[in-house]
């Protein structure tokens, strides 16, 4: 395993208790009597995961959350914001449940076993390199959050509410944790050498490949191929999208796992990929349009954050504005495609931001990491006798295996959970009545 992945293999030896586990976890209780780990703590370092623990969980609630919502019609907006919530508290329980035990438990190279369900063998003394692991379970547990709730963005204003509930779950599970595992829980394509420091795949990637099918599957909105539909406050949206950019100085910050130079590298590479990405998409408008809007600038600064994100760790500043800078481009012709060209109804365009952006980072890492660069070097790559062709590779594979693995898995469920509830999408009736009502016998504003 790379001495740069994220993960730190905590308690190995709990690692196989599986069933055992579970009945020794109901029997004391829930009471969570693990062992200490020899390990010290570090005080900094728990401080510092902490905190970026929180500023994570910001970033859906309520950063996410008024990004999207600003982002879709008045009548819609509630179910945008109730989407978020909802996820937000099914996934913290099924990561607690089983989700963290999948993705972090020592299992085989595709998939982790159930010796953490439930937090078995885990209490409040348990380690996690030198910070505590329930701290690194609840640190985990803020991204298993909001790669789901990136998602809504694909079937916005016409997924059933318990369609939303159901797939959002069984993906979690089925998708979310399981390439989690491959790259951050000691899997494959961590023993493959892959570079996905902050999500590049894990999250970006698998939430743009699954609104892309969601957006497919559920086909476009009423009115999308007869004309724009616009933003009902792009106050709200420009909102969200501040929190956001903050929130990522701790999902790419904290990803270093303690308060050290990475961190403040992949923050400083992080705060200067977003403004690039945000000037070079305002400045596209602003060429090809004659003025720059302020939609744009917040999905630039969105695009330059996604295509960072994997890289944040192994690149230096000047690589990083770069990386910005190519994500501003390349996501902004990838949106005008798919929405232009292509017809494709990603209604807050999440593939094109979340998931171009992942893939162009995730290749981007196996360049600009090489010490060879001049004032765009990086810190090196995975071993020392990989050349930069050779990374290349590696980050090519991860980026095809988890675009398939996922865009197979997240068909194969709508499939399922639309026979399971008699279809994913709301009457033609209630799509024009919008969301609020329909769904939840709400309106987000009072005349």
């Amino acid at each position: 395993m790379s001495q740069h992945t994220k993960f730190v293999q905590p308690n190995a030896h709990y690692s196989k208790l599986g069933y055992q586990a579970l009945l020794a976890l109901f029997a004391s209780g829930f009471a969570g009597t693990a062992l200490a780990d020899e390990a010290q703590l570090s005080g900094a370092n728990t401080a510092w995961i902490l905190s970026s623990s929180a500023l994570v969980l910001l970033m859906t609630l309520p950063g996410l959350a008024l990004f999207y919502g600003g982002l879709v019609r008045s009548k819609n907006v509630l179910s945008i914001l109730m989407q978020c919530f909802s996820i937000a508290a099914i996934a913290s329980v099924l990561w607690f449940v089983v989700g963290y035990s999948i993705a972090f438990d020592t299992g085989n190279g595709f998939i982790g076993g159930l010796g953490k369900a439930f937090l078995a063998s885990i209490g409040r003394d348990s380690v996690s390199g030198d910070i505590p692991e329930p701290l690194f379970m609840l640190f985990q547990m803020t991204f298993a959050i909001i790669t789901p709730a990136l998602i809504i963005g694909g079937f916005a204003e016409r997924m059933r509410f318990s369609a939303v509930l159901m797939f959002s779950s069984a993906w979690l599970l089925l998708v979310y944790a399981p390439i989690t595992h491959w790259v951050w829980g000691g899997g494959w394509l961590a023993e493959l050498g892959l570079y996905d420091f902050a999500g590049g795949t894990v999250v970006h990637i698998t939430a743009g490949v699954a609104a892309l099918v969601a957006a497919k599957v559920l086909g476009p909105r009423k009115g999308f191929l007869n004309s724009a539909i616009m933003p009902h406050n792009l106050t709200m949206t420009v909102t969200g999208a501040g929190m956001l950019w903050v929130g990522w100085f701790g999902f790419n910050g904290g990803s270093a796992l303690g308060a050290n130079g990475t961190a403040a590298m992949a923050i400083l590479a992080t705060h200067l990929a977003a403004s690039m990405g945000a000037i070079t998409w305002a400045g596209i408008e602003w060429y090809k349009f004659g003025k720059a809007s302020a939609l744009g600038i917040v999905t630039g600064m969105v695009a330059g954050l996604g295509t960072i994100t994997p890289a944040s760790g192994y690149v230096g500043p000047a690589g990083a504005l770069v990386i910005g800078f190519l994500g501003g481009v390349v996501c902004f012709f990838s949106t005008v495609y798919i929405k232009q060209k292509l017809k494709i109804d990603d209604s807050l365009d999440v593939f094109p931001v979340h998931g171009v952006g992942g893939i162009l980072g995730t290749l981007l890492a196996g360049v600009f990491s090489s010490t060879q660069l001049g004032i765009f070097s990086g810190y090196g790559f995975a071993s020392v006798n990989h050349t930069m062709l050779d990374q290349l590779g590696a980050q090519a594979i991860g980026v095809i295996a988890t675009f398939t693995y996922t865009a197979i898995v997240t068909w194969l469920l709508f499939v399922v959970i639309g026979k399971i509830l008699g279809g994913l999408r709301v009457s033609t009736e209630q799509e024009v009545n919008g969301l609020d009502l329909s769904e939840h016998e709400e309106t987000g504003y009072s005349l």
